[in-house]
């Protein structure tokens, strides 16, 4: 008997592991054939996951996986998604039996003949994959968004398969967890301790599951229907005193307008969040369990209103994920800007009410636009919805144009249809696709009965097309009245796209201003309207800041800071600036504009955008010399303001802008001045990480006591993770070149960036531009590794990489680095390409503009 079972066992074992041939689905990463042909193949998954964390970071965390799944086409193979190396599987066994690990491609391969049509079992003993478990000594936490789950568990990791989890987790023994399903069970287990979420969670995509683990504090409230746990490790407590309340209330807030707005109840069993520090974006939406970094959510009494309403906004944008993209997830990650643009539209609608001093139209406005043009007017920008054929790339689609020109577009969409039905589509698509998956495609066919406008050739351009209009105007006048004028467009990057939109004129005069509306439908649109009205003094295009590309800069007498309409005065700011870069203007007359702005504005919102734009002229549009001719003047312009009796806010914000540029003699003793408090100003409220900041500039500008700076700063930081972050970018401040040179190979190693907050601040204070003739030579580094970064990194590092290194220079120097480097990767991955495009913008503008 025990030789005829150990031959069937043979036999079994021999059947499932013949090799098979080379599959038309078998490649790198998730083809959108192989995601294709798996949601028709499976259905019906729950996976329940045991990770056990070791107290030492460096230990691998050993995992088992058990996966219950309907199986329903043996077509092909069926495949599991693990990009990992095959070492870090152990065990595998199908309905009972163990069977030969194929692994290949990044796929965990399961033949046919091991299955069975319907209910399957299938147990994977693991190593957890390191790449998105995020592990510091005392803490870890996994990120997984967009197909980073395959690379810490075998799964099927695409978006259209959702799927419920339990999870079972052993800890160190002091160590809290955060996850997405209610805790079922805690026992100590000598040094550790076993937690045990036994329910299943609620349906959701790979991305969203997650866990925290790790020595935190914790709170837990109650406002409405839930109770909401936050875990977070600030010790400031000022901070928590001033944070604690607000982070609870704002969650609330949120739930409650979601609710009403979708008519939807909160769709998932709980609602809790975690702060991290140096966290890797402002937040990400994993159902039941929130991450957001801590610096976004622990404010004190410092606080400015603008930091406040961005930090309402931030937890609004992540609790209307819970709906807009969790509970109705997109099909495919090429609509992944449909769950972001829903996230922001919905956090301006959230916070507007509870910051009733803040216009937030004018507020909309300086947050999307100029962020929006900076990548819509590079030759590397992208359309809306972008094309993807396998989730390996579906990183690189995250940028400003899903997060701000989405919105821009959504508001338009939401101003033709109406608010009222625009909000009875989106109700309907809430109820139609809940614990579903949808495309833009699906949202317009809802969209459509609540309109006669044609949306599909409205979005066509909008959506599916990259780009902006540059908009002109030819206006004939005769006896000082207008007999014609006329408004064309053409697309910036050369195609004949049209984009229909709505947009105010302001006409000026005397005592009045006349305001239009224009519907641009066409290549030209004649305003009959104007025609016999008296000729203006000036004219405001976008006077109300809805429309959307570059308008015509006006040379009249009227300068920005007389225009009484804030947002019609904000908007001419960023069109000065957009049509400095067009080479309209030269970089000198727009500071001379933006510096005359700064002296009078009292809108903290435009002295914000202002402080911005003349920043980045100072910085990148000027020369050397002209800086040089211009500093003296410049601080003591702001030296004088922070002296003037102004709002805490403007007065930070001016403040900062006088830190980042104050690098003269004067300017650096003033600044330590303040550092060492010998110098204080009525309403400029500074915090530590004001104090360190200073001492970071300081030694960029090399202050003469900066070991000293230094070496207070460092002591008198009392929280130990910015304890840790201090000492990591504390080479990059070095005065001492071969230091900054050996932190920058350093970064070589993957372990070394891990920390990518971090990273990029070290990397800005290399790379500034009064650092530019030492820190030139690594630029080749940086642009050998962006292929690495964007396999190793997260959704934002390859872009902000870049934005931290290359995008600081302005010489032909680097240029020629930039041109020899794309010379020579001819191959480069286009995605990448065009995020080098977007990051140098503004070094192939500078040799236009000032070669002219």
């Amino acid at each position: 008997m025990k030789k005829i079972y150990s031959i069937l066992i043979l036999t079994v074992l021999f059947s499932c592991n013949l090799k098979p041939k080379e599959d038309v689905l078998l490649k790198n990463g998730i083809s959108i054939d192989l995601a294709s042909y798996r949601k028709k193949q499976i259905s019906n998954i729950i996976y329940h996951l045991k990770f056990n964390i070791p107290l030492k970071r460096e230990e691998p965390i050993v995992s088992e996986l058990k996966i219950n799944l309907e199986i329903n086409d043996f077509e092909h193979p069926l495949y599991l998604d693990f990009n990992e190396d095959k070492s870090l599987l152990k065990k595998v066994l199908v309905n009972g039996n163990s069977v030969l690990i194929n692994h290949q491609k990044e796929h965990l391969i399961i033949d046919k003949d091991c299955l069975k049509k319907g209910v399957n079992f299938i147990t994977i003993k693991f190593n957890a994959g390191e790449l998105s478990l995020n592990r510091s000594d005392d803490y870890l936490y996994t990120l997984l968004v967009p197909d980073r789950a395959s690379t810490l568990f075998p799964c099927f990791d695409q978006p259209n398969l959702k799927a419920k989890y339990t999870l079972d987790i052993t800890t160190p023994k002091d160590w809290k967890v955060l996850c997405g399903s209610p805790l079922q069970l805690k026992e100590n287990q000598g040094d550790y301790t076993r937690h045990l979420y036994n329910k299943t969670s609620d349906k959701m995509s790979t991305y969203l599951f997650s866990f925290v683990t790790g020595i935190f504090n914790e709170s837990i409230d109650e406002l409405g229907a839930m109770k909401m746990k936050l875990l977070y490790r600030e010790n400031n407590k000022s901070k928590i005193n001033a944070s604690l309340n607000e982070i609870f209330k704002l969650h609330q807030q949120s739930i409650d307008f979601l609710e009403d707005y979708t008519q939807q109840k909160f769709p998932f069993q709980k609602i809790d969040f975690v702060s991290i520090p140096g966290f890797q974006y402002g937040g990400m939406e994993h159902v039941g369990a929130i991450q957001y970094r801590e610096a976004s959510l622990f404010l004190d009494s410092t606080a400015t209103q603008s930091q406040k309403l961005n930090r309402a906004k931030l937890i609004a944008h992540e609790t209307s994920h819970m709906w807009f993209g969790n509970l109705v997830t997109m099909e495919w990650f090429n609509d992944v800007w449909l769950k972001e643009v829903f996230a922001n539209f919905m956090a301006d609608k959230i916070a507007s009410p509870y910051f009733p001093n803040i216009n937030h139209d004018l507020q909309f406005m300086v947050t999307h636009y100029p962020s929006a043009y900076s990548e819509d007017r590079t030759k590397g920008t992208n359309s809306i919805r972008q094309k993807l054929d396998n989730l390996k790339n579906a990183g690189s689609l995250y940028g400003a144009i899903i997060y701000n020109k989405a919105p821009i577009m959504m508001r338009q969409l939401e101003a033709i249809i109406g608010k009222d039905k625009f909000k009875k589509g989106i109700r309907n698509y809430i109820k139609t696709y809940a614990n579903d998956n949808a495309n833009w495609n699906d949202l317009v066919a809802l969209l459509d009965k609540e309109t006669n406008i044609n949306l599909k050739q409205w979005s066509s351009v909008w959506v599916n097309e990259p780009s902006r209009p540059i908009i002109t105007d030819d206006i004939e006048y005769f006896d000082d009245k207008i007999t014609s004028f006329q408004i064309s467009q053409k697309a910036e990057n050369g195609s004949n796209n049209i984009w229909p939109q709505s947009f105010d004129i302001g006409l000026v005069y005397k005592d009045s201003v006349h305001i239009t509306n224009v519907q641009l439908k066409d290549q030209n649109t004649n305003l009959n309207t104007l025609i016999g009205l008296p000729k203006p003094e000036s004219i405001i295009y976008n006077y109300n800041g809805i429309g959307y590309g570059i308008f015509p800069l006006e040379n009249s007498k009227l300068k920005i800071s007389h225009i009484n309409n804030d947002i019609a005065r904000g908007y001419s700011y960023i069109n000065l600036y957009e049509n400095m870069l067009n080479n309209s203007i030269s970089p000198q007359k727009a500071y001379n504009e933006l510096l005359n702005g700064l002296e009078s504005e009292k809108n903290e919102l435009i002295i914000r955008l202002i402080t911005n734009e003349i920043s980045s002229v100072f910085w990148k549009y000027f020369t050397n010399e002209q800086r040089k001719n211009i500093l003296p003047f410049f601080e003591k312009s702001l030296r004088n303001l922070l002296h003037k009796d102004l709002a805490p806010g403007i007065k930070k914000t001016i403040f900062n802008l006088y830190k980042n540029v104050a690098y003269s003699e004067k300017g650096k003793n003033y600044l330590y001045d303040i550092w060492n408090k010998s110098e204080t100003l009525i309403n400029l409220n500074l915090n530590e990480v004001d104090y360190t900041s200073i001492a970071s500039k300081l030694a960029i500008y090399k202050h003469e006591k900066i070991d000293e700076i230094l070496e207070k700063t460092k002591s008198n930081i009392t929280n130990i993770d910015r304890q840790k972050e201090f000492d990591f970018i504390l080479p990059s401040l070095s005065n001492d070149e071969s230091v900054r040179d050996a932190f920058m190979n350093s970064l070589t190693n993957p372990v070394n960036r891990e920390k990518e907050y971090w990273t990029l601040v070290a990397l800005d204070n290399i790379h500034h531009p009064l650092r530019q003739k030492t820190a030139i030579k690594h630029l080749p580094l940086c642009l050998n590794l962006l292929e690495e970064i964007f396999l190793t990194g997260d959704i934002f590092f390859p872009k902000s990489w870049l934005n931290s290194s290359i995008a600081n220079y302005s010489s032909e120097e680097a240029l020629q680095i930039v041109e020899i480097f794309l010379k020579e990767n001819p191959n480069l991955n286009p995605v990448l390409k065009n995020k080098l495009l977007q990051a140098t913008d503004g070094l192939y503008r500078f040799q236009k503009i000032n070669n002219n």
